[in-house]
């Protein structure tokens, strides 16, 4: 029976997504317009995130390190693409206390400005590279409109920033970022992507080119999820990034950046959840299990205390419910919060030697012996879970993804049974705008190495170029 507090999703999608945020209490409006608050679920998915990532990213070598968040408008404007770029969201400090400043300064939207400069002064020789960087903070952009998550004027991410002596080096580095958040979305947020190249309209303003990461949604509209930017010598030729090569020749280095928002929690809701509420893959979960206590009795609290026990001691987040509300109450709560994995103990069931363990995803029952090794149960389940809901929104995905070899034929997708088509383009950027006729059709990415479909661009008819996902975005 669904949440009576939720909109059912296959009725008013928007809704829906809204109430599931605050029936599951993980972000709320603030008074400051355009930004929300981060509520304790919400922010905890989000640490957990950030745990997840932080420790890959270490992994293949990346030091975090914090940038200030303001940057002179001089030191913005050096490179001249991406404040063009950037320039309707950014927000201006023009006073600080009570008198005006001589230099007006922007509040971060990206930080590729502050580690140039940096740079600049750090790198000397190629003995001083790589330097791999990554920076957890938030940023400034200036949105017209918002919703929790998705889209925000302060929103909170990482960034990735690294600088290295070869073009090879850096464009290496900025395919291996691509597949580490490929790896994360797939491995633990049970979300199948696609990744390839944006286009030269839809790339990041200085970049030479983007390489991105694309998740399909339940209502078909797709997301860009993460993108790693590959810029060449651009930046360093406007911020003067030199060192001396192993000739002792003076050359500008090569740099890259990279990075994921909280967006990824938007994605998490509206792939997986359903009209009862936020629905985690155990992978992602701040709190994995929930016990349920039904009924007071020694044996009941003996062995709820037992499986709080053991479950901590084996690396597995939970809790005890042992709030005097109703057991259809409580597990309801849990339903809500996506709470991967349940484990109902009450006296009654334990006089038969049973309890009851629920899983979130398909609201499947089990009822098994109460002296289970509750340990290896609770893990195989929870992989079970894990590769259900890739597995599940893998085959939603595949099912929405189409080919068009006609103009008409996208038209007819999008407006009937949304989701991503693959179809030809020809390169230029009249076709582009004019696939964005059709409900607001993007390209989300060029698929590299995958051939040719048809050989005539879908829009113009003329001699096709590239193999492109399309997509209506968020």
């Amino acid at each position: 029976m669904a949440n009576k507090a939720i909109t059912s999703r296959d009725i008013d999608f928007a809704k829906w997504y809204t109430d599931v945020v605050k029936a599951a209490h993980l972000a709320d409006y603030s008074n400051v317009k355009g930004c929300t608050v981060f509520e304790p679920n919400g922010y905890a998915i989000w640490e957990k995130m950030q745990s997840v990532l932080d420790g890959m990213f270490k992994r293949s070598g990346h030091k975090n390190v914090y940038m200030p968040v303001l940057i002179p408008e001089n030191l913005m404007k050096k490179e001249g693409e991406l404040i063009n770029g950037f320039a309707p969201e950014v927000a201006w400090v023009t006073i600080g206390g009570q008198k005006e400043l001589e230099e007006r300064m922007c509040i971060r939207p990206t930080s590729e400005t502050l580690f140039s400069d940096y740079y600049s002064a750090k790198v000397k020789s190629y003995r001083d590279l790589p330097l791999k960087y990554n920076q957890w903070c938030n940023v400034m952009r200036w949105e017209k409109e918002t919703r929790p998550f998705l889209r925000s004027r302060e929103f909170l991410w990482q960034e990735g920033h690294t600088v290295h002596s070869t073009s090879e080096e850096a464009e290496q580095e900025t395919r291996d970022m691509l597949n580490t958040y490929k790896t994360f979305f797939e491995d633990y947020l049970a979300i199948p992507v696609i990744t390839g190249r944006k286009t030269e309209k839809e790339k990041f303003a200085g970049a030479e080119y983007t390489l991105t990461v694309e998740a399909l949604m339940y209502n078909g509209v797709s997301l860009q999820s993460g993108t790693s930017h590959y810029f060449g010598q651009k930046f360093s030729k406007a911020y003067d990034i030199k060192f001396l090569n192993k000739e002792n020749e003076l050359e500008h280095a090569y740099q890259t950046s990279w990075g994921v928002t909280t967006r990824m929690i938007g994605a998490l809701i509206m792939v997986h959840s359903d009209d009862d509420g936020l629905v985690l893959p155990p992978n992602i979960a701040p709190t994995q299990v929930a016990i349920i206590p039904i009924g007071d009795s020694e044996e009941v609290n003996s062995l709820v205390s037992d499986t709080y026990n053991k479950l901590k001691e084996n690396n597995i987040s939970c809790y005890v419910d042992d709030t005097d509300k109703s057991p259809g109450f409580k597990f309801a709560e849990a339903e809500v919060n996506g709470i991967p994995v349940r484990v109902e103990i009450g006296k009654r069931d334990l006089e038969n030697g049973k309890i009851t363990i629920a899983r979130r995803d398909t609201k499947e029952k089990y009822q098994v012996d109460s002296n289970i090794n509750v340990v290896e149960y609770v893990k195989d389940l929870m992989d079970t879970i894990q590769k259900d809901m890739f597995n599940k929104a893998k085959v939603r995905r595949d099912n929405q993804t189409y080919e068009a070899h006609t103009l008409e034929e996208v038209e007819q997708i999008m407006n009937n049974h949304p989701g991503f088509v693959k179809a030809m383009w020809c390169g230029d950027e009249e076709c582009e705008l004019k696939m964005k006729e059709i409900r607001g059709t993007k390209s989300r990415c060029i698929m590299e190495n995958h051939g040719h479909i048809d050989d005539k661009c879908v829009v113009c008819g003329k001699e096709a170029k590239e193999l492109v996902v399309w997509g209506i975005q968020y």
